[in-house]
């Protein structure tokens, strides 16, 4: 079978794809990354519970990654609106690290892949935000999907 990128035409311009023949079916996907900090700086964010002079640093986060999760249309030019079934997002710490998953469901014609990617990647942009006064030495790597269901294939990495 002959892979072709699906988001460009036979002329090579950018074009949507026509998702209207495709079947309806649950659809999932898992998303993760890693916000990794110098380690006094996640020791003083973990002493103080992961809150800060803005509130609670995971709690907004979780929150700025649903709504990333819902304007993934806007932001991604050849996304698709989608109706969401759930979006969840968990965050958890780790050695000088936050771990952010991401798992967004649907019923739809088309996956949920960049709404999962999305979500984490503003949920870890958000701790950036709110973190980046004690140190802009915060990196945010390994964003990634880690499982697609529905569709013509699955994957699991």
């Amino acid at each position: 079978m002959k892979k072709e990128l699906s988001h460009i035409d036979d002329r090579g311009n950018a074009s949507m794809v026509d998702v209207s023949n495709k079947d309806v079916s649950s659809r999932m996907a898992t998303a993760t990354g890693q916000v990794n900090f110098p380690k006094d700086v996640f020791e003083t964010l973990k002493a103080q519970d992961f809150l800060g002079k803005k509130g609670s640093i995971l709690q907004t986060a979780i929150i700025a990654g649903i709504q990333g999760v819902k304007k993934t249309s806007e932001l991604i030019p050849l996304c698709h609106q989608i109706n969401l079934s759930k979006v969840h997002i968990d965050i958890l710490p780790k050695e000088n690290t936050l771990l952010v998953t991401c798992m967004v469901k649907c019923t739809e014609r088309t996956g949920v892949e960049m709404e999962a990617l999305t979500g984490v990647s503003v949920s870890a942009l958000t701790i950036y935000d709110m973190c980046k006064a004690l140190s802009h030495d915060i990196k945010i790597s390994n964003i990634q999907l880690e499982h697609k269901s529905g569709g013509k294939h699955d994957f699991n990495r």
